[in-house]
């Protein structure tokens, strides 16, 4: 049995952008929960995933993270059996939208048209168990779809109760500030957070979308802070992996937005990284 956590040793709990929604300062991620649409190794079990949620809130975490493409579905599955046994009004639920959930969607079940996220909402909703989310996400930027339309929906979803507040992922600078102005233009509900890939080994986020964050009141949710496991010491300059998600992306060559990519991708600045943080840790 784990250890308890003493009252001093609970997260802070901190505004997420310029919203009233109070959130956990450290999220618990889904992404491993279930198995993985891609195939990939270190996934978890129903019940493994339900001891970390367990263990998560013993912490005094609130903010959960899914999208309704992990595992197609999967993820947000094991979320909702738990959380229908939580009280609902304790926990920050976000979800994401955007990609087909397998083989066999219709054309239509991709992307951030109005048909796409009103029928991604109702789909995460019943796989969560729930009938609002907190925060829904956009899980990429969408350059097929006008962007009024995608957020025209989602301030419909905001007003007919269906989700709380509007978040986006993965987008570059412009195409955020793009978003942040027709926002405003139309008299919109807000973008108040942006979830984005950023550790010590990922910071050109750092360039040009974090200043429009900083300067639109919007909050940050960094993913993948250890870089897929990468800046854990594990992964060596010239030792190739051979366990773990950087080892699988290496024999796969698997390649996406994805952080565990493979080892032949690195380059000498990221281990340079690796050896700067292990030097300070032995100081």
């Amino acid at each position: 049995m784990a250890a308890p956590i003493s009252a001093e040793g609970k997260t802070p709990y901190v505004f997420l952008g310029r919203s009233g929604l109070k959130v956990s300062n450290i999220a618990l991620g889904s992404t491993t929960f279930g198995e993985s649409q891609f195939g990939r190794p270190g996934q978890m079990s129903e019940d493994l995933s339900h001891e970390i949620l367990n263990r998560y809130t013993e912490w005094g975490g609130n903010f959960l993270d899914t999208a309704d493409v992990y595992g197609h579905g999967g993820a947000e599955r094991i979320i909702g059996k738990w959380l229908e046994r939580q009280p609902r009004d304790k926990f920050v639920v976000a979800t994401k939208c955007r990609f087909s959930l397998g083989a066999g969607q219709s054309v239509n079940s991709m992307g951030l048209s109005r048909r796409n996220i009103t029928a991604s909402i109702e789909g995460s909703l019943q796989r969560l168990h729930t009938d609002f989310v907190d925060l829904y996400q956009t899980h990429l930027f969408d350059d097929a779809t006008p962007i009024e339309e995608t957020l025209r929906t989602l301030d419909d979803l905001v007003r007919v109760g269906k989700i709380r507040y509007i978040g986006v992922s993965n987008v570059t600078g412009w195409q955020l500030q793009k978003l942040v102005g027709v926002t405003k233009r139309l008299g919109l509900n807000p973008i108040i957070s942006l979830q984005q890939q950023y550790s010590l080994a990922s910071r050109t986020s750092e360039l040009e979308v974090f200043q429009v964050c900083k300067s639109s009141g919007i909050g940050v949710l960094p993913w993948s802070a250890l870089k897929g496991g990468f800046l854990t010491g594990k992964i060596k300059r010239d030792v190739k992996p051979t366990e773990g998600r950087i080892a699988w992306a290496t024999e796969t060559d698997f390649s996406t937005v994805e952080s565990s990519k493979p080892w032949q991708t690195f380059d000498s600045q990221a281990f340079d990284v690796v050896d700067t943080l292990e030097a300070i840790s032995k100081t």
